[in-house]
């Protein structure tokens, strides 16, 4: 079967385009006056191909901003798996530098997005619970909130006093949501104009994670490096057969000149660095820009997605049996030097894979490449460096001279032309980024950064150290037994039976032991050394 690997379908979008009037930001909640936004005036409309423009980025590094700015607030953002939430307790995550807190309303049956911040002390209501009628209840003080963010008691409050508890200053800051494709997005707005912006504008749809011709698999992981420094990573294809060298096939192409003949694909990528990348920018604007390849098309869609697809638009498909995979990255702030990453891979053969496979065995693969272990400490220490020697000006302090760094380039000078450089965090203060990189451990902490926002994976790592303990039981057990037995009612046989299984038992715990670490706690990717026999797509599905 001829697959192709990293194809990706265009998307069908409906990016909001928001007027060039701007508005201050209002959040109940928090300060943000001085931030500014464009206000959406019109609706959405279909996404349309990227048209063609022969110049390259690469090839005009300096463009100037322009008075067109980009409204970081003015987006939907993707916030969490739905198959990850829990319903019976309240999440709390940051986008974007905004505290949020996700949970379940069961009278209105849907997700609610709230400020994660209880107007009465300031507590997080991330910690709280779900009462009894189905509210929000912060559990400092116990005071309640419906699904419209109105305060319903305040237990200090007498019953028979003043109506304290309708006062506009008791009331929470809600978030406009949606759910689309498994995912949970909200609008970073709590303003009542954009109450009702979801039936206006909707965040950029999936088809293929709606058609049941495919499987799909989608992961989160949080990284300790920004949007920029991961945003530039997704958009850079010639970083791969080295920051994640033996975990992939790659495309055999041959570089005319290099070669006096023609050598296997990994020798010709392994061992002398990769190939030249044809990439030509089509389109860059304020949404974002589009890239196109030999044999494929990249978009980027401000502020968070970006995908590869071999037909430059979703309509044009030569057949609709022909296999796929769809590899989109969403690439999501969270607050200066941290990110979060959402990895969504869907294909349309082989689906008997997901019913066989479980889903944390998927992750264990993708934790090592699609979730970026294998490249995480280099941008760690990348983002350092730039703290470190203050650098503003990227253009003027990097050497990007090929067209392979197209897409960065343009990345870049989209930041800069239309953001100022860097992501707008509001009125919100942080602390300057560390000048020295964190340990590895810390940074490649797979528990911390993955496997507590997922079920899959949690449920895997509880069963697997039950498994553990129970072969630590068995050995023990076995021995302590062999040892009281009267040993002229036991035969030899029986001992030597018995002291295998638990030797074999114990070996099988300690063996496990190490397997549960390397997998959601923590496994060094040393670039040196590593190696593997087969990619990571075939190991997962099962050597396809």
């Amino acid at each position: 079967m001829a697959l192709r690997l990293s194809s990706l379908p265009s998307l069908a979008f409906s990016p909001s385009r928001p007027s060039m009037s701007s508005t201050r930001l209002q959040h109940s909640h928090l300060n943000h006056s001085s931030a500014r936004l464009r206000i959406s005036s019109s609706h959405s409309t279909p996404f349309t191909a990227l048209t063609t423009n022969t110049n390259t980025v690469a090839d005009q590094p300096n463009s100037t901003p322009t008075s067109e700015t980009f409204d970081w607030f003015s987006h939907w953002y993707p916030l969490a798996l739905l198959r990850d939430l829990d319903k019976r307790a309240p999440k709390g995550l940051m986008v974007l530098g905004l505290d949020v807190v996700i949970w379940w309303d069961r009278v209105e049956g849907a997700w609610k997005v709230f400020n994660d911040r209880c107007p009465h002390r300031l507590a997080p209501l991330s910690e709280g619970r779900i009462d009894h009628k189905g509210r929000l209840q912060c559990v400092y003080h116990g005071w309640c909130f419906d699904s419209a963010g109105a305060c319903k008691y305040i237990p200090q409050a007498p019953a028979l006093g003043p109506p304290v508890h309708k006062n506009e200053k008791a009331c929470i800051a809600v978030y406009p949501s949606i759910e689309q494709n498994g995912l949970l997005w909200f609008w970073p707005n709590s303003s009542p104009q954009y109450k009702d912006i979801m039936h206006k504008t909707k965040p950029p749809y999936i088809p293929e994670l709606d058609d049941p011709s495919f499987v799909s698999i989608l992961s989160t992981r949080e990284v300790l490096y920004g949007y920029e420094a991961l945003t530039e990573n997704i958009l850079d294809p010639s970083h791969v057969p080295y920051a994640h060298h033996g975990l992939m096939d790659l495309q055999k192409k041959e570089d005319p000149g290099r070669y006096a003949s023609t050598a296997s694909i990994l020798n010709f990528i392994y061992q002398e660095g990769g190939i030249p990348i044809e990439l030509t920018i089509e389109k860059s604007d304020i949404s974002g820009f589009g890239a196109k390849q030999d044999g494929g098309y990249h978009k980027f869609i401000a502020p968070c997605v970006y995908y590869f697809s071999i037909y430059k638009d979703h309509s044009v498909r030569t057949s609709w049996n022909e296999p796929i995979i769809v590899n989109i990255i969403l690439c999501i702030p969270v607050r200066p030097g941290k990110s979060r990453v959402i990895s969504i891979t869907a294909w349309n053969f082989a689906t008997w894979a997901d019913k066989f496979v479980p889903r944390w065995y998927f992750y264990t693969g993708a934790n090592l490449v699609i979730d970026l272990d294998s490249d995480l400490f280099l941008l760690h220490a990348q983002e350092q460096t730039v703290a470190s020697e203050r650098i503003s000006n990227w253009h003027s302090s990097c050497n990007v001279p090929t067209k392979s760094d197209a897409m960065i380039v343009a990345f870049r000078t989209w930041l800069r032309k239309y953001s100022n450089n860097q992501v707008n965090w509001g009125t919100k203060e942080f602390t300057p980024l560390p000048t020295a990189s964190l340990p590895k451990e810390q940074l490649m902490n797979r528990y911390w950064s993955h496997v507590v926002h997922c079920k899959s994976c949690s449920r895997a790592l509880r069963a697997l150290k039950f498994i553990k303990v129970s072969l630590q039981v068995v050995s023990i057990a076995l021995i302590g037994i062999l040892a009281a037995a009267n040993h002229s009612l036991t035969s030899n046989s029986t001992k030597t039976i018995a002291v295998i299984v638990a030797v074999l038992c114990f070996l099988a715990s300690n063996w496990l032991s190490q397997f549960i670490y390397k997998t959601f706690y923590y496994q060094d990717y040393n670039h040196a050394i590593f190696r593997t026999s087969q990619s990571l797509f075939k190991r997962i599905v099962g050597g396809i």
